[in-house]
């Protein structure tokens, strides 16, 4: 890991593949860290592209940070002036879920920094879902409460396949989870209150791609997929079988959706 300050707050980062290779951004779900893509990197760098991935501020090993640094607004401020901190150029945009939300206002707000954008697992509208997640995120500010939940979390960020299958990596972010303190209630708090940007992406200059899972029980389609498209003028795509971690789940299949999507 490096690390990087931004406005006087460490974010961890992890900067890996061929030297020479287009950046590609990977920017994770809540809940997880950077190492959600460590699959999908690997796929990437045999494809002879870099990665940067990066802990969001206030998750994994990046500083902790106040509640209003936690909005999906702040969090986008933030890794624009980490690419532009560390020079980079232009980078492909990649995020799931709330790296997703993020990766759509890299796209309205910053495409200067934008070869490309892709989210998965995400939304350009406001939170649907509030009464039923609003008790969740103020339930996981209490110590113990990631633990007494993991289940319901597990639920919101995999599909029934994935569930059903088990194994080591469903096994490996349940672990992950439980140990979640309680600072994530915030980051959750700020994930289900943001904003809408779906009229803001109306005009967006680059190419964008929504990637849905067909098992998504956060945000199916058309959530995830065509909305995203239509307020882009861009593509969708549904990945199956594969729930809201779309890019964790079928990292092969999302590679080859990604490098096609960079190359056109």
């Amino acid at each position: 890991m490096e690390y990087a300050e931004i406005n006087g707050r460490r974010i961890a980062y992890e900067l890996a593949g061929p030297q020479e290779g287009e950046v590609v951004l990977l920017s994770h779900s809540l809940f997880f860290d950077h190492t959600m893509f460590d699959p999908l990197a690997e796929l990437l760098h045999d494809a002879g592209y870099r990665t940067l991935a990066y802990d969001h501020p206030g998750q994994g090993a990046s500083s902790r940070v106040t509640l209003a640094e936690l909005s999906m607004d702040a969090l986008t401020e933030a890794v624009a002036a980490l690419v532009r901190t560390l020079d980079l150029g232009q980078v492909h945009a990649v995020g799931n879920s709330m790296g997703g939300f993020i990766t759509l206002r890299l796209a309205a707000r910053h495409p200067d920094l934008l070869l490309t954008a892709t989210a998965m697992g995400a939304s350009a509208e406001e939170e649907y879902q509030l009464a039923e997640f609003g008790p969740l995120a103020e339930a996981l500010g209490q110590d113990g409460a990631a633990a007494a939940n993991v289940e319901t979390l597990l639920y919101i960020m995999f599909g029934d396949t994935s569930l059903a299958n088990g194994g080591d990596v469903v096994d490996h972010w349940r672990s992950y989870m439980s140990a979640l303190d309680t600072s994530i209630g915030a980051a959750a708090y700020q994930v289900i209150h943001r904003g809408r940007i779906y009229e803001e992406l109306q005009g967006v200059s680059i190419p964008v791609l929504a990637i849905a899972g067909d098992e998504d029980h956060a945000y199916p389609q058309p959530i995830s997929g065509s909305n995203i498209a239509a307020a882009t003028l861009g593509r969708h795509e549904t990945v199956s079988p594969a729930g809201h971690s779309v890019a964790l789940e079928q990292p092969q299949v999302v590679a080859e959706l990604l490098i096609k999507h960079f190359t056109s």
